[in-house]
């Protein structure tokens, strides 16, 4: 294995735009989701008419759901993604525009920046946070939310490594908690699964390139200023194997009365 300093050196000028993690191949590795999210999405998309991304990122996942459905001929008349952070902006409008998606850039925050019922689909994976009572406006009757979302408590073996412990932060993202939100909404759920997914990383550099694009698991997260702790890490990773954590997901599909 290269140095301390070779790894972290070269995780931290890589570039973190986007979504796409597959910088991390051979470095990390991420157990998926029994009910494969883009799959799900690939067919919710062949049967509906307008369709809403909300938080898409770099575009990637809508992309490659597109793309599946596009196998069988099928795709929404009208489709919109939205983001706020203008890095992914620009990536997912170089990558969706090809594919008949208009991006559109938002806070992520209320109002969303469409008309009362103008999709019958509307879809998000990994949102920061779930508007529910927007998501009720833009849906049409009848019309349906399927996303992803991150759970409880996801990968907090690296972030209380970092933070110390977090007993506010666990208690938040809960299933329970967010399909309650929907129902208030005046939404119906219709489906809810969570699990907790093994994750392992194999070098220090993989574990700063992670932090440095997702930049909530640990705020402010700089090389300089965690690099006693990241040399820590570095030496338990080379003596004792990946340093192994657990994503939280669940999937949500509300349906609109």
């Amino acid at each position: 294995m290269r140095t301390f300093e070779e790894l972290i050196t070269e995780a931290e000028a890589v570039s973190v735009d986007g979504w796409d993690f597959s910088w991390l191949d051979g470095r990390a590795t991420e157990e998926r989701p029994s009910w494969g999210y883009q799959r799900l999405l690939s067919e919710r998309l062949r049967s509906a008419t307008a369709a809403l991304d909300v938080q898409t990122g770099g575009g990637e996942v809508l992309a490659g759901a597109l793309r599946l459905a596009a196998q069988h001929g099928d795709r929404p008349t009208v489709l919109a993604a939205t983001e706020s952070w203008p890095p992914n902006l620009v990536r997912a409008t170089r990558l969706l525009n090809p594919l008949g998606a208009v991006v559109v850039a938002d806070r992520d925050e209320p109002p969303l920046p469409f008309a009362d019922e103008a999709f019958d689909l509307v879809s998000s994976r990994h949102p920061v946070r779930a508007w529910w009572t927007e998501i009720a406006r833009v849906l049409r009757p009848g019309g349906s939310y399927v996303a992803q979302h991150v759970g409880p408590a996801s990968v907090f073996e690296l972030v209380e490594y970092f933070l110390g412990p977090q007993p506010e932060a666990r208690a938040g993202r809960r299933p329970e908690v967010e399909s309650a939100e929907a129902r208030e909404a005046g939404l119906e759920v219709v489906d809810l699964r969570s699990e907790r997914l093994r994750i392992e990383f194999r070098d220090i550099g993989a574990v700063v390139y992670f932090l440095r694009k997702v930049i909530w698991m640990v705020p402010g997260f700089t090389v300089a200023a965690h690099r006693d702790r990241l040399r820590e890490l570095d030496e338990r990773i080379r003596a004792d194997g990946p340093f192994v954590a657990h994503s939280a997901r669940f999937l949500i599909e509300a349906r609109k009365p």
